[in-house]
C-alpha cells in the first residue's frame, strides 16, 4: 500500500512539475491550466519561504540556526504529511495534482508568516512572535 501511494504521489508529482514549466493562464479555467496556475502560486510562495529563510540565517548566529533548521525540517515533514492527508479524497482524479499545490501553498504562505513575525520583535517582548499577529 505505501509504494502504491509513493508511486501514486511521485506521478502527481512530476505531472505538476511538467505543468509547472508552462505559463499560467488565469482566463483558462481548463482543469490543466488551473493546475498550472497552482503551482506556479506554489514555486512563487516557495520562493519567497527560501527568501525569509535565508534572511533569518543571515541574522542568526550559528546555534540559533542549527534550532532554525531543525523546526524547518520537521515542519517540512508535516507540511507534506498533512497535504497528503487533507488531499487524499482527490488521490487518482485530475484535481489532485491542483489541490496538493493550492494545500503546500496555503502552508508555505503560513510559514512564512510564521518565520516573519518574529524578526521585528524585541528580545524582551514575549507576545510579539505570536503567529496570530495581524489576522484580526
Amino acid at each position: 500500500m505505501r509504494s502504491l501511494f509513493l508511486s501514486v504521489c511521485l506521478a502527481a508529482l512530476a505531472t505538476a512539475s511538467a505543468a509547472w514549466a508552462q505559463e499560467c493562464d488565469p482566463n483558462d479555467d481548463s482543469q490543466s491550466m488551473m493546475t498550472i496556475c497552482a503551482g506556479v502560486d506554489y514555486q512563487t510562495a516557495d520562493a519567497k519561504l527560501n527568501q525569509t529563510y535565508q534572511d533569518l540565517v543571515r541574522r542568526n548566529d550559528q546555534k540559533t540556526n542549527q534550532l532554525l533548521q531543525t523546526a524547518q525540517r520537521a515542519w517540512i515533514t508535516f507540511r507534506d504529511a498533512e497535504c497528503t492527508y487533507s488531499t487524499a479524497a482527490s488521490v487518482g482524479g485530475s484535481i489532485h495534482p491542483m489541490e496538493v499545490s493550492q494545500c503546500l501553498t496555503a502552508l508555505t504562505n503560513e510559514r512564512t508568516k510564521q518565520l516573519t513575525s518574529g524578526s521585528n520583535c524585541q528580545e524582551s517582548d514575549q507576545s510579539c512572535a505570536s503567529p496570530d499577529d495581524g489576522d484580526n
